[in-house]
């Protein structure tokens, strides 16, 4: 068996959120614990989950601390911890954040045949462990613990939480039921699945929701669910935000176009059409951006500037929305591994070019079209905008986004 040196910090993965096959297998169970901020509560779970495992499966077990750099230093009091108890080990993230995507990570450098998830403020009871792991011995490729099962609940929400909560819950089941309607509890956070059912898959959450993403992309069968009360967290700042129902719906969405018809007609061609239906809700906000600026620009009631300067105006402004949009959305996966100013103004300045390009096509057919087809400046514009989102879509995706893959 091999082991890591005494307080050394593991090394974070840096290719793709794809768990590998193990050559040989070290332990039973890895149990991930995303932390950020969680400096008053480290010890605490890292303590009463050894205790429970020591007396369960003793060796046969690793606590894998993922941190995502807390300005707290949750990650060097965990590291401090390393000593004391054998089977922890700690990761310091520090060019990547979010809950899915630590929890991935950890699971690339885990040892185990079982991979788990518990979060690390000890709302979620950590005895629980123990029944999740009696389910997949007796033979549960997911176990997940539920807080709408028998003996399962919460503590002491408020309405507005529990209807939250309930309502993402049924648009999910609306949105991906052959997902949804597998477990009772799809939004917990706290679970066990073989590896086998999650190895060479690569995942790409959204959010905080990683389970959705297991169920989804995995290749799960039997899933057994054991029920467990969500507790209220005793010290540090719940961080729970509007944001995370924003990326839930996102998550929902994605998974939708990737896994269902459309996922598998485009996996079948090799054309990545959850992509491009963002990349073209993207262009169309562009449409009301260009349209707008060409209006205030060129009509005779405004400015009346001439068509074409008005055009290469309005078009560079469009380009420079669009981008920040595909940025933020249609490229995330790619932006969050690249976050830094020269990064991102590179990606602009390639983005740019291309869709530079794309705005000379624009002003000739545009001016093609209102000169010798079709007199009216709005439709031709709208020809010509078609025009150029096709060849911008095609050549960035065979050049710009290819080449800015991390590697």
């Amino acid at each position: 068996m091999s082991h890591i040196p005494a307080n050394k910090l593991l090394s974070v993965p840096t290719d793709s959120l794809q768990i590998l096959p193990l050559p040989h297998r070290d332990y039973l169970l890895s149990l991930v614990i995303p932390t950020y901020q969680e400096r008053e509560n480290i010890e605490n779970i890292v303590k009463i989950l050894t205790y429970l495992l020591d007396e369960s499966i003793p060796g046969e077990y690793e606590l894998i601390v993922v941190d995502d750099d807390s300005p707290d230093g949750t990650w060097e009091i965990a590291q401090s911890l390393m000593s004391e108890y054998p089977q922890l080990q700690v990761m310091r993230r520090q060019g990547e954040r979010g809950l899915s995507s630590a929890v991935i990570r950890g699971w690339q450098v885990a040892r185990g045949e079982i991979l788990g998830v518990i979060d690390g403020d000890l709302q979620h009871p950590p005895h629980t462990i123990l029944q999740m792991l009696d389910a997949i011995g007796k033979g549960a490729d997911l176990a997940v613990a539920s807080r709408h099962m028998d003996g399962g609940g919460v503590s002491s929400w408020n309405f507005v939480r529990r209807f939250l909560s309930r309502g993402a819950q049924l648009l999910g089941l609306i949105i991906l039921p052959e997902v949804l309607g597998r477990v009772s509890d799809p939004m917990s956070g706290y679970f066990m699945v073989r590896r086998s059912c999650v190895v060479s898959t690569t995942l790409n959450p959204v959010g905080y929701k990683i389970l959705l993403e297991v169920i989804g992309r995995g290749n799960v069968g039997k899933i057994t669910e054991v029920g467990y009360v969500f507790c209220e967290r005793k010290q540090g700042e719940s961080k729970v935000t509007w944001k995370q129902y924003v990326d839930y719906i996102h998550h929902l969405v994605r998974l939708r176009l990737s896994t269902g018809r459309l996922g598998r007609f485009s996996q079948l061609v090799g054309f990545p059409i959850g992509r491009f239906l963002r990349f073209g809700l993207v262009g169309l906000s562009g449409v009301f951006v260009d349209m707008g600026v060409l209006y205030l620009l060129s009509d005779p009631t405004t400015l009346a500037l001439p068509l074409t300067r008005s055009k290469i105006i309005a078009g560079e402004i469009a380009i420079f929305n669009n981008f920040l949009w595909n940025d933020a959305w249609t490229f995330a996966d790619v932006a969050m591994q690249q976050r830094e100013w020269r990064q991102r103004l590179k990606r602009f300045v390639k983005f740019n070019l291309i869709c530079l390009a794309g705005l000379v096509l624009n002003v000739l057919v545009l001016n093609l079209v209102f000169n010798f087809i079709l007199p009216n400046r709005y439709i031709a514009n709208l020809i010509a905008i078609a025009f150029a989102t096709i060849w911008n879509f095609w050549v960035n995706l065979k050049l710009s986004w290819r080449v800015t893959q991390v590697k």
